[in-house]
């Protein structure tokens, strides 16, 4: 090789790992994979550094989802399966394999994560504890685990609750799962699992809004940040957020009137 040619190869190499520590380039993509330390955000999402990854496949209770226990009393399911997916990584370093941005919001990705020493993802260990159902399009290994779980009774299909997805649209009509659904019932256990009040989960002070104007913008709700005219007159929120992030994924769209505290 010329010396002209050496020349440039360094230059370009020097380039490419100026970049790489300026953070310029991209840290998650499709067919990557990232292991590190993890932190939990909720049952559906894991933080790897400053990535944070989707659990694919996955559909987890939100942080602020109420569900109906085995005795017919309402308990904050949410904040179980997070607490379950927190035990599940144990404090291990965490890998995960990217497979894509998550359509409802580029800057998260969905990923298969696996905890250093098992042989069974994070995805499929948290759907068969019944801590979460199969997410559409549902692969087969899901399917199996979500029938083990129902069969069994565990995690949230002990008493009854509705998907997480139709909780975070609101929709009150969908159908009731778990084997603790009474049809005699049913009137009753809706108003239990949407109601009027939610429980703020602990950090999670964002307060969210269903609105019909909302859809102006291709959203199904509003956010209200503390500090903002609107956040002490939201009185019944509809949702709770932990971040903005949480938030816009979710489909919501800031106040107009809200600016973030200084």
């Amino acid at each position: 090789m010329s010396l002209k040619n050496s020349f440039a190869a360094a230059r370009a190499f020097a380039l490419v790992l100026f970049l790489a520590l300026s953070g310029f380039l991209a840290s998650s993509g499709p067919g990557l994979a990232l292991t590190a330390t993890a932190a939990v955000r909720d049952a559906n999402s894991i933080q790897l550094g400053d990535v944070t990854y989707r659990l694919d496949g996955v559909d987890a209770p939100e942080l602020d989802q109420v569900c109906i226990d085995d005795h017919a009393d309402a308990w904050t399911c949410g904040v179980d399966a997070r607490d379950q997916l927190t035990k599940l990584v144990g404090g291990r370093p965490v890998r995960c394999d990217d497979v894509g941005p998550e359509k409802s919001f580029g800057k998260r990705h969905r990923a298969i994560c696996t905890a250093e020493g098992d042989k069974i993802t994070l995805n499929e260990q948290l759907v068969r504890l019944g801590f979460a159902i199969g997410r559409e399009p549902i692969k087969a290994n899901m399917k199996s685990a979500a029938a083990e779980a129902k069969t069994a009774a565990a995690g949230i299909w002990k008493g009854c609750f509705v998907a997480p997805q139709e909780f975070r649209t609101g929709k009150k009509d969908g159908a009731l799962l778990g084997t603790a659904c009474r049809a005699d019932r049913d009137k009753e256990i809706r108003a239990a699992l949407f109601p009027d009040e939610l429980t703020m989960p602990p950090s999670c002070s964002i307060k969210g809004k269903l609105a019909v104007r909302a859809r102006v913008t291709g959203n199904i709700g509003i956010y209200h940040l503390r500090g903002c005219p609107s956040y002490p007159a939201t009185t019944k929120p509809d949702r709770w957020f932990c971040s903005e992030e949480d938030a816009q994924a979710a489909g919501f769209r800031k106040a107009y009137n809200c600016r973030r505290p200084k």
